[in-house]
């Protein structure tokens, strides 16, 4: 399709970055390449752009199969590149090697989990990406705390000034006038998996991201249904499968907005909902407005929940 990062909108953004980092008086600047993915690899000072960022119908077709995607706005694009160059920085630095580095976040050599189980309300950590992302590996937590120190508009010594946190973001402040100015001793221009260089297809492609996100998926038991449901309702009223598959789009944005949950696995569960609902032969009270609060409360409390217990994960 002859995807390129010249002309895309995306190139916009990354000259936004750089002038970002112009202003705080880095002499680095990552390189970018297409990919499958947003990744910086170990040890090299560059970025990973995922393809379809570049091609409207692409695009397109990455909603349609997974409702969602990394950098859909202006903003989700700029907190992404932030977090993304806070890893080709520390890689340009060799940043994880020092001491301080380590006291601070952790070893970044600790192996990645295929998922981690935050702590919603944890102030020790910094919050930018969704899902509490800072939580998820060392190398995570310093990418969102110098994300955070980056962004102009973020007024960290305000909101941070009662979290813990604040002593990464002070950390961070300190270690960068160590090397604003300084050129990079690592200065690689490596590109690791191009797309010009993968044969996966379309197919594969989301096949893999959505068996990533099944993983420990939260469901509804028969006494919570009958909650939302309950047995004494007339069978004349309206089937509950049919209330739920109307109220669907937007229970899935309140959910995720309320959660920052995968607005693809809420739908899984309310299709598991919905199979349910029919099995029982469940009817929806004729009290829609309150039936539809019952509904998304009793979702949000479900993925709360299950992170609250440990029973959840989040994939990475």
């Amino acid at each position: 399709m002859g995807l390129t990062l010249n002309g895309s909108k995306i190139q916009k953004e990354v000259r936004q970055l750089w002038h970002d980092l112009a202003n705080r008086g880095f002499a680095f600047r990552p390189h970018f390449w297409l990919s499958d993915c947003w990744f910086c690899p170990d040890g090299v000072p560059g970025i990973a752009i995922p393809f379809f960022l570049v091609h409207p119908r692409l695009m397109r077709l990455e909603k349609a199969h997974m409702l969602e995607f990394d950098g859909n706005t202006l903003e989700s694009r700029m907190k992404l590149l932030r977090h993304e160059t806070a890893h080709a920085l520390a890689n340009a630095y060799r940043l994880h090697l020092k001491q301080s580095w380590r006291r601070r976040f952790g070893r970044n050599s600790k192996a990645y989990p295929e998922s981690y189980m935050p702590r919603p309300y944890s102030r020790n950590y910094v919050l930018h990406l969704d899902n509490w992302y800072a939580q998820s590996h060392p190398a995570e937590d310093w990418a969102e705390t110098f994300a955070v120190w980056l962004d102009p508009g973020s007024r960290w010594r305000e909101k941070y000034r009662d979290w813990p946190a604040i002593k990464k973001l002070n950390y961070v402040d300190e270690l960068m006038k160590e090397i604003v100015g300084r050129t990079p001793p690592v200065r690689s221009k490596k590109q690791v998996d191009s797309i010009n260089t993968q044969r996966i297809t379309l197919r594969e492609y989301f096949a893999e991201k959505q068996t990533r996100l099944q993983l420990d998926l939260p469901c509804f038991h028969e006494q919570q249904l009958r909650q939302i449901f309950p047995a004494s309702v007339s069978h004349q009223n309206e089937r509950a499968a049919h209330f739920v598959r109307k109220m669907r789009r937007e229970a899935i944005t309140s959910v995720a907005r309320w959660t920052s949950e995968s607005r693809y696995r809420i739908n899984l569960t309310i299709e598991d909902m919905i199979h349910r609902c029919e099995e029982m032969n469940l009817h929806a009270s004729r009290d829609k407005e309150e039936t539809k609060t019952a509904l998304i409360a009793s979702l949000v409390m479900l993925y709360m929940g299950s992170l609250r217990s440990g029973m959840s994960r989040l994939a990475i």
